[in-house]
């Protein structure tokens, strides 16, 4: 993968102390408690950097931002940043002088926090610089990636059991289906032992059956017997009279010969 031409920055910390540490005598590791921890041999700014696939760890003053001592990093965990082994707080990182000279030397945060946010950014830039070497090479060779078949293989078979399916559907039972109705509304069925009721006139009043009045003559009451209607008064029996009394007068005073015909 090509460098990038621009340098970013990773981390910023504004207080780190430098150490002077012992040679390593064997392989168990390095322990921040054989160095002198009351006494830093620099004190100053650390600030994390990357440009391309490549970190850098730069110790600046912190005033003047002028470089005290710089250490590539090209993977992590690597031989350029270890970690002591009875301490979070503190590192060991190799630092160059561009001329090919190296050194190894100490450094420590005094909050658990910063040491933290020194591990995770150097941990994210080189997740993210595998990440890119994995894209370049599918990109390169795209027939190379796993391919997912979903295809039968040579004798491979399948069973379906469609009677166990259908008694499934079966036990979850048919829905009583409610016979439609012919209109926009559905009647209720009358109360059972219950009676038709039937219209009945107030007293003194007919129904007109057919055309023609007729008389009731009985009507259920409330107790279950029959009561007579009343009969009607025979003087106003005929509702007509005044009618055709009427009638008759204006006929009698029509005159015979004015054009008219009388039936």
């Amino acid at each position: 993968m090509e460098e990038s031409g621009y340098e970013s920055v990773l981390c910023v910390k504004p207080d780190v102390h430098v150490y002077r540490i012992p040679p390593r005598a064997t392989n168990r590791g390095y322990r921040a408690a054989e160095w002198q921890l009351d006494q830093p041999s620099w004190s100053g700014r650390l600030r994390i950097t990357a440009k391309g696939q490549m970190a850098y760890i730069k110790l600046e003053d912190r005033t003047s931002g002028e470089l005290f001592a710089q250490a590539p990093v090209d993977q992590f965990p690597g031989t350029a940043v270890e970690s002591v082994t009875d301490s979070s707080r503190y590192f060991v990182i190799r630092i160059e002088d561009g001329n090919g000279r190296r050194a190894f030397i100490g450094i420590g945060f005094g909050d658990r926090g910063d040491a933290f946010d020194f591990n995770v950014a150097l941990q994210d830039h080189f997740k993210w610089v595998k990440q890119q070497c994995e894209f370049a090479k599918q990109a390169q060779n795209p027939d190379q990636g796993p391919k997912l078949d979903l295809g039968f293989k040579e004798g491979q078979t399948i069973k379906l059991n469609i009677a166990n399916m259908k008694k499934k559907e079966g036990a979850a039972g048919n829905p009583r289906v409610r016979p439609a109705s012919t209109g926009g509304l559905s009647l209720l069925p009358p109360p059972p032992g219950g009676k038709t009721s039937t219209l009945i006139p107030p007293p003194g009043e007919q129904l007109a059956v057919g055309g023609s009045l007729v008389q009731p003559t009985v009507a259920p009451s409330s107790g279950g017997t029959s009561v007579p209607w009343p009969q009607p008064n025979p003087a106003t029996a005929d509702i007509w009279g005044d009618f055709t009394k009427s009638t008759g007068s204006t006929s009698s005073q029509t005159q015979p010969g004015t054009g008219w015909v009388q039936f």
